[in-house]
């Protein structure tokens, strides 16, 4: 009997409600018919590449990781609860994650479909089946990633089926995940960054990006867990010497390298009358530049707000100024006030590293700005220290200066504005100084050459290869991109999230600090992860259980 192609619904598990292809209505598309060719397969593909951007900031790993790291504050306004009670290691509902829970499983059921399905296609171009194969496989690893440290143990799927199963151990899920980008890059071929088609390939996943991601999994999985190999589902292993020669390749052979500036990574480098940029002669590499491994691609042709899909780079807009007169707090535009920086991180940074102001301001240089309002939609937890990474960034509409809008407008020439969802610049997940320093952190044959390149490019003296020093260089390197937080959960510093975030100085709407300090407690009793949907677990009849820590009234947000 022919089967429908659907997505899996609730917990993703039990049963479908949202149709992958309807077949009563528009493609006459089942599983009887499709896919039969090359073209299905592509579109296929590109169905699974559209989920990745799906979560909503709040239940996407970059995000939730930023706000429970040392380095940010959940910020925003009064009503903003999600975002301050991921901060404080509480919930501030039952459900809070079902939307990201469901999104990670669209993608995975949508991975096992193709997957399940690559030997109904007649293929006729050299090397497509290949390639098609290891990409589905890539990004089903990346879902399950995302799932495993957002939630700890999870039930693994590996056929589009509706099923209804307890969560699997984690050596299991791993075991799954390492398997999946070992096939990647078994199967991806050997395209330098340089040469890959940049109309159909930008923004897909490569042999290299699999490489990398192997080695973040690797690390997560040996740290976290305290295993000195990363097993695989036949019962092999993959060891640290494997890793560091898939890492090697891809530092030799991929083509990717770091920008000579590390400032023209950032999309504010794009704005020339920033005086910032005017200063220190910076001009913005652009999206998909040489030092992007992998990333989060958005579009300016299809950023429709209805859309499930997020078409826009929202981590951006939550990470905005509330409220302000934006010409006066030029270049830096509208959003929600979420992920306001700790001063801590400014204060341990060296200022002699040009990576402090690139990738921080505060709101009190008026280089920087030209004026804040502290009262700004009622702002919460201004510490007065912003991230620049991943914000906003406008231009002046025109030559008068009296009007801004977002870049987006005049790098693309799109027509009307909506904050909302005017962002559209990359999220870099994977960038090649990280895989610089995970190849140093590991001990590949040139380590200290990795973390000297790292250091040399923003003027930095060599220091020796240990961990201690590895990991200050990735907290100021990888600031506010997404992997502090899940550094500090497998090298089992927890306590410093605790210890950088006690007797923080934050400020009222008239500018003053405040008279009592802020200080978050991480809980060791949840390991880390979320809690899961309590929507899944009732929909699984209890099969599903809730994560550890996470069990009682008393871990409510006030």
């Amino acid at each position: 009997m022919k089967k429908i192609l659907l997505f899996l619904t609730g917990i993703c598990l039990l049963t479908s409600c949202e149709d992958f292809l309807d077949a009563s209505n528009k493609t006459k598309k089942d599983s009887s018919n499709f896919p039969r060719t090359e073209n299905d397969a592509m579109q296929l593909l590109t169905g699974v590449y559209s989920i990745i951007g799906r979560p909503e900031p709040l239940g996407s790993v970059f995000f939730t990781s930023e706000l429970m790291s040392d380095d940010r504050l959940g910020g925003g306004g009064p009503d903003d609860r999600s975002c301050k009670a991921m901060d404080q290691f509480l919930k501030d509902g039952d459900d809070t994650f079902n939307n990201s829970w469901r999104a990670h499983y669209f993608g995975v059921f949508r991975s096992n479909y193709l997957i399940d399905n690559l030997d109904l296609v007649e293929w006729e171009t050299e090397g497509l089946r290949e390639k098609v194969t290891g990409e589905v496989h890539f990004l089903r690893a990346y879902f399950y990633f995302d799932l495993v440290r957002l939630f700890g143990e999870v039930p693994l799927v590996t056929k589009p089926e509706p099923v209804n199963i307890p969560k699997t151990p984690a050596n299991e899920l791993y075991a799954q995940i390492a398997t999946d980008l070992k096939t990647s890059i078994e199967l991806l071929p050997n395209v330098k960054f340089q040469d890959i088609d940049r109309a159909n390939d930008l923004g897909r996943a490569t042999k290299w990006a699999a490489e990398a991601l192997m080695a973040r999994v690797f690390l997560f999985y040996t740290g976290y867990y305290e295993k000195e190999t990363l097993p695989l589902v036949n019962g092999e292993e993959i060891t640290k010497d494997q890793v560091n020669a898939w890492l090697v390749d891809c530092i030799e052979n991929s083509g990717h390298d770091l920008l000579p500036d590390f400032r023209n990574l950032w999309a504010y480098s794009y704005v020339k009358d920033y005086k910032y940029v005017m200063d220190n002669n910076l001009e913005w590499a652009g999206d998909g530049n040489m030092e992007t491994v992998f990333s989060i691609k958005y579009s300016a042709l299809a950023n429709d707000w209805e859309s499930p899909h997020q078409k826009s780079n929202q981590i951006c807009l939550y990470s905005g100024f509330r409220e302000q007169d934006y010409t006066k707090t030029f270049p830096f535009g509208q959003g929600w006030g979420m992920g306001t920086v700790n001063p801590k991180i400014w204060e341990e940074w060296d200022s002699n590293d040009l990576r402090r102001d690139a990738s921080i301001l505060d709101v009190r240089n008026t280089d920087e700005i030209a004026e804040f309002d502290y009262g700004g939609g009622n702002q919460e937890d201004n510490t007065c220290f912003w991230q620049k990474k991943y914000t906003p960034v406008n231009v002046w509409t025109d030559e008068t200066k009296t009007a801004v809008h977002n870049f987006s407008y005049e790098l693309y020439s799109m027509a009307g504005t909506d904050y909302m969802r005017d962002n559209i610049q990359d999220l870099i997940i994977i960038r090649f100084a990280d895989v610089l320093l995970m190849a140093a952190e590991l001990g590949a044959p040139n380590a200290q050459q990795y973390l000297d390149k790292v250091r040399n490019r923003v003027g930095l003296p060599s220091v020796p290869v240990t961990l201690e020093n590895i990991k200050a260089e990735r907290r100021f390197e990888l600031a506010f991109e997404g992997v502090r937080y899940h550094d500090l959960l497998r090298w089992h510093d927890e306590d410093l999230i605790t210890i950088n975030q006690t007797d923080i100085v934050t400020y009222n709407r008239r500018g003053q600090p405040n008279a009592e300090k802020k200080s978050i407690v991480f809980r060791p009793e949840t390991g880390g992860f979320l809690p899961i949907p309590q929507t899944q677990i009732d929909l699984s009849g209890g099969v599903l259980t809730q994560s550890p820590g996470w069990v009682g009234s008393e871990h409510y947000l006030n």
